[in-house]
């Protein structure tokens, strides 16, 4: 009997709900760098993909109203991995810059401690996001007792 291998798994594009197509597509490509690839603006057929480089990253859609529920089952938090500790910055600064909602100021830690850390903030229709590296944010404290911090915010 052969064993079938089982292929790698990993998350492809994140698709978002938006209420505002064209001031979400601004957001995320002010904040984190992205290109649009594709877009329609057709009366209820509104949405973006977003890339980096060649690869999608990205869907926002044009279908809801109102914000972003914390509450509701579904969606958490998206998370960004960036190379380095100077990049969350970098990218803090440009969220600041777009009116960003800050849910902690500065980077994080994930936990008290821990070097891997970052930034949590909201998209402007609520979403949560993280953006985060592996080394460089144990200088910081972690200011939420026994992290991990993004599941507290």
């Amino acid at each position: 009997m052969t064993t079938a291998i089982q292929p790698r798994i990993q998350t492809g594009h994140v698709g978002v709900n938006v209420t505002d197509l064209a001031r979400a597509q601004a957001f995320y490509e002010s904040v984190f760098g992205f290109e649009t690839i594709k877009k329609s603006t057709e009366n209820g057929r509104e949405y973006a993909f977003l890339a980096e480089g060649e690869t999608l990253v990205l869907t926002l859609w044009r279908q809801s109203e109102g914000r972003f529920s914390k509450s509701s089952p579904g969606l958490h938090h998206l998370s960004f991995l960036v190379p380095d500790i100077d990049a969350v910055r970098a990218i803090e600064s440009k969220a600041r810059a777009a009116g960003a909602a800050f849910a902690y100021e500065g980077v994080v830690p994930h936990v008290e401690g821990a070097q891997s850390g970052g930034i949590f903030f909201e998209d402007p229709d609520g979403v949560r996001l993280e953006v985060f590296t592996t080394t460089g944010a144990g200088e910081q404290a972690a200011p939420t007792e026994g992290a991990p911090t993004c599941g507290f915010f």
